[in-house]
């Protein structure tokens, strides 16, 4: 019974994945979302049994049925992601004493997925997905009573404006060169969400994370520092690290400082 339940949030969290990579590659360029989907290259309607999540790709060796172009491997990847992680969110995340806040987290999750890949591929992170994300998180906070309230919801505004400051100067002072302001609102959203210590461990996450990578890409590409390498994908890695293991990680830091 529980593969069956597993194996149905899978089947939904990638088809949630297929919408994942309209809006991935849509948003950016200020498409619009609806309409049936069409074919990338020759504008070709595609048929609903070429949009199985997945399964698809595979079915059609990579390539576009109607011109036989080569897709892009992102698609069956964001799927099979999405999906996946839909089940560790129902099934092992650390929000699954209530069934609502569960999907609010898998809300948030979708929009952290989008916020990644479109940062990553095109530099952009979209005020769409950065308002869904808000709404998702401010609607998680409702779901306990206990933690409801305008008292504790103006705590976590404060947190939020807190944890963004530091983004916020290197984006003034730079002059949005270092940082974009998508990253200063993606910021505020994530001390919003987890509050002023989880927020700024996230924050320390997401600059240890994306030194490492600059890094890398320094030493083994030869690209100089003063390259663009988008920060939101790191800002997104620190948020996912927190949502899920940040109790952990505190109970640590706590055990080790006293």
């Amino acid at each position: 019974m529980q593969q069956f339940i597993n194996l149905t949030i899978f089947i939904f969290g990638a088809s949630i994945g297929s919408f994942l990579n309209v809006l991935i590659d849509r948003l950016p360029k200020e498409e619009s979302i609806n309409g049936r989907s069409r074919c990338d290259f020759c504008g070709k309607k595609i048929a609903w049994y070429d949009l199985t999540p997945v399964l698809s790709f595979f079915i059609l060796k990579g390539k576009t049925r109607c011109c036989r172009k080569k897709l892009s491997f992102q698609y069956p990847l964001i799927e099979f992601v999405t999906g996946v992680i839909f089940v560790t969110v129902f099934k092992d995340g650390p929000y699954i004493e209530s069934l609502t806040r569960t999907v609010l987290i898998s809300g948030v999750m979708a929009c952290l997925i989008v916020i990644f890949i479109s940062d990553l591929k095109y530099h952009l992170i979209s005020d769409y997905i950065l308002l869904a994300l808000f709404i998702f998180s401010l609607l998680s906070k409702f779901v306990i009573p206990a933690e409801a309230g305008i008292q504790v919801i103006g705590f976590d505004v404060l947190s939020g404006l807190i944890v963004c400051l530091p983004i916020f100067l290197v984006y003034f002072i730079s002059k949005e060169r270092a940082m974009g302001l998508g990253d200063v609102y993606l910021t505020a959203i994530m001390g919003f969400l987890l509050g002023w210590q989880k927020g700024f461990l996230a924050l320390y996450i997401a600059f240890v994370t994306g030194a490492i990578f600059g890094l890398i890409i320094i030493l083994f590409k030869h690209r100089k520092l003063k390259s663009k390498i988008a920060f939101g994908p790191f800002l997104v890695i620190g948020t996912v690290v927190m949502l899920f293991w940040g109790e952990r990680i505190l109970e640590i830091i706590k055990k080790i400082y006293g």
